[in-house]
């Protein structure tokens, strides 16, 4: 569709619940730095109209996953250069309430090495959440949620903002490319681009696989033994 001033534009509906909230207030405060342009949101239905990108020209379809990375991190210097801004859910509140279901969630894993590794990643998340961050996190940005915009430039869509630290923001970049992904260079090439801590940042990822296992237990998912997240677990555990 066009806007009225010739604009190319996408429509997007979306219903508004607690993930979907924060996304306007958040393409506002981005303001097409690294994510693509809110033109107008409707707040009581949740609609938004958007710059229109080529739907066909994303990272997913990069076949060098390594300049496919390095562009996704680099989208995410700039999403991370902003602040965020009130109205947006706190990863401290987020990671407070994994640490208070992790324990009815864990004895409902039926393998005892994803028991373990739940509780691992329990505790290194226990380490940094006394110090939450308070960047503006994506969320899930994987190469498919990475788009080109017709003026050449890379943008992030589907937010699902949060206000926190930004090694939250790596693990969907790892595993969502598997097996394609080798775990500590991508690692260390994410970290680099993005200035972080490493060690930190490796227990923030750590975080992000208790919060999946979390979910797969309540959901009854069976066994990890090949999940690229217990894979990706295992080699920071092992530098980290």
């Amino acid at each position: 569709m066009l806007r009225a001033d010739g604009t190319p534009a996408v429509l997007k509906l979306q219903p508004v619940d607690e993930e979907t909230a924060g996304e306007p207030v958040a393409l506002r405060a981005w303001g097409g730095r690294g994510a693509v342009t809110l033109l107008e949101h409707d707040a009581e239905s949740g609609s938004m109209l958007l710059e229109r990108l080529d739907a066909g020209r994303g990272l997913g379809a990069v076949t060098d996953v390594r300049v496919a990375l390095r562009t996704l991190s680099e989208v995410l210097t700039r999403l991370h250069a902003v602040a965020a801004p009130p109205g947006v859910r706190s990863l401290a509140d987020v990671a407070s309430g994994l640490l208070d279901r992790a324990p009815r969630a864990i004895p409902l894993l039926p393998d005892p090495a994803d028991r373990g590794l739940a509780r691992t990643c329990a505790a290194a998340l226990r380490e940094v959440l006394p110090e939450p961050g308070d960047r503006l996190l994506h969320w899930d940005l994987h190469y498919d949620n990475v788009l080109g915009a017709p003026d050449g430039r890379w943008v992030a869509i589907d937010p699902k903002p949060l206000a926190g630290d930004p090694g939250f923001e790596l693990l969907a970049a790892l595993h969502n490319r598997w097996p394609e992904t080798d775990v500590l260079p991508h690692f260390d090439l994410m970290t680099e681009v993005l200035g972080l801590d490493r060690p930190r940042a490796a227990r923030w990822t750590l975080a992000r696989v208790l919060q999946n296992l979390v979910w797969a237990a309540e959901e009854g998912t069976g066994s990890w033994s090949d999940h690229p997240d217990r894979r990706i677990a295992e080699a920071l555990l092992t530098r980290y």
